[in-house]
């Protein structure tokens, strides 16, 4: 064996007793304290030394990956969701990063050797998920996911390259904005009087609160004598574990004595999301007698009430599930004989009139808690026919169908 000795912490190269030739690399420190030495091997020294400099080379930048646990995509996944991500993300973001890794990563991809994952890997789950049903939505959500994961991979010195940002993320269209007609909103509130917390709808059809938002009201948010409703909080969808003693067998959710283990709301997370928005004197005449409605219902609950201060509460003062709030819509719209829709439209429909109304761009941005300036740009292919339908009927009310020019007029050029 041809070996020359070199100071601590050198590479080394020398021919081994196998007739191959080895090279040894000092790249960092263990988690014990000891150094991080790797080895290559070759047939020629020629080999071995070109190994040996790329090796030195990847050290210098940083991107050798760390020793120790060989992970497979599976454990790093169980890993990340389970011990790292819960305290640095919130509750919502949480939720649709475990069922991701839940109910598609894992299944699709958790074989795999983390360091051999691909790109082409991720690629055939997202198309494998597509041809199986799942929206394309599913498949963009299950790509966030690794992408965050396997970038935090990447910060700890577990893998050198993300492969998730060289995949190709599934096509994801651009969601349609399909606003409600101002006759279609006009018979919607008018069928929500007729309603328990009928306030609920005015607010989503006139206001554009989102549905946390409009659920994490409390009374001390609403400002009568200025006019203001505050928006501070969003309602959480509640996360249940089993409450029984012996397991009843259903899913945490359907447990007759399920336990919520998930705040109520939490705080809205940007400076676009905390926001004052107007109340408009016909929205705070009916909050008013909402209040009223609502003071009978805790007179009538008496000891079972619970005084937590939501504008939209259940009959006992509990905060509104978000779930429940769905199924109302969707049966106010029924009730209504209105085409089905999500909720979110009615979100879309206060906007576009606020613009079709010429408010401003920035005002609009500041009322629905916009942070960027194209979420209102998405609108303008909606309300441009309308403006246009709009300056029809008044061309036609006020110059009937007389076409411009002199010709239309029977009168001569001058």
């Amino acid at each position: 064996m041809t070996k020359s000795r070199q100071p601590n912490g050198a590479s080394s190269i020398y021919e081994g007793k196998d007739g191959r030739w080895h090279g040894r690399v000092t790249v960092g420190v263990k988690d014990d304290g000891t150094p991080d030495r790797r080895h290559v091997t070759a047939k020629t020294r020629a080999e071995a030394t070109k190994k040996v400099r790329q090796l030195e080379k990847d050290r210098d930048a940083g991107t050798v990956r760390k020793a120790g646990q060989k992970w497979t995509v599976k454990t790093w996944l169980t890993h990340w969701i389970t011990n790292i991500v819960p305290e640095t993300v919130g509750e919502n973001t949480f939720s649709g990063y475990e069922v991701a890794v839940r109910v598609h990563l894992i299944p699709g991809l958790g074989a795999h050797q983390l360091l051999k994952l691909e790109p082409e890997h991720l690629e055939r789950l997202y198309k494998k998920m597509r041809a199986n049903g799942k929206a394309a939505g599913t498949a963009h959500q299950a790509h966030r996911t690794i992408r965050v994961a396997l970038g935090e991979a990447v910060r700890r010195g577990h893998l050198t390259v993300n492969v998730a940002s060289i995949a190709k993320a599934p096509k994801l269209n651009e969601e349609e904005v399909e606003p409600y007609e101002v006759e279609q909103v006009q018979t919607l509130l008018d069928t929500a009087r007729k309603r328990r917390n009928s306030a609920r709808w005015v607010f989503a059809l006139s206001l554009g609160l989102r549905q946390g938002e409009a659920l994490g009201l409390q009374w001390t948010d609403i400002d009568f004598d200025k006019g203001i409703a505050w928006v501070r909080r969003g309602r959480l969808r509640p996360k249940y574990e089993h409450g029984c003693r012996v397991h009843c067998g259903r899913t945490p959710g359907y447990c007759p004595q399920k336990v919520n283990i998930r705040r109520e709301t939490k705080d809205t997370k940007s400076r676009a999301g905390k926001r004052p928005v107007p109340l408009p004197n016909q929205l705070a005449k009916i909050l008013r007698q909402h209040k009223e409605e609502q003071d009978r219902e805790r007179d009538n609950a008496r000891d079972l009430w619970v005084d937590k201060g939501y504008v939209f509460a259940s009959p006992v003062g509990e905060p509104t599930n978000p779930s429940t709030d769905s199924h109302h819509w969707k049966r106010l719209l029924r009730e209504a004989g209105i085409r089905d829709g999500r909720l979110h439209d009615a979100r879309h429909t206060a906007s576009t009139v606020l613009l079709l109304l010429g408010v401003p761009e920035r005002i609009v941005m500041a009322i629905m808690g916009w942070s960027s300036a194209s979420m209102a740009k998405r609108y303008q292919h909606v309300t441009d026919p309308m403006l246009h339908d709009v300056g029809q009927k008044i061309d036609g009310l006020l110059w009937g169908n007389v076409a411009d020019g002199p010709e239309a007029s029977g009168e001569d050029a001058a």
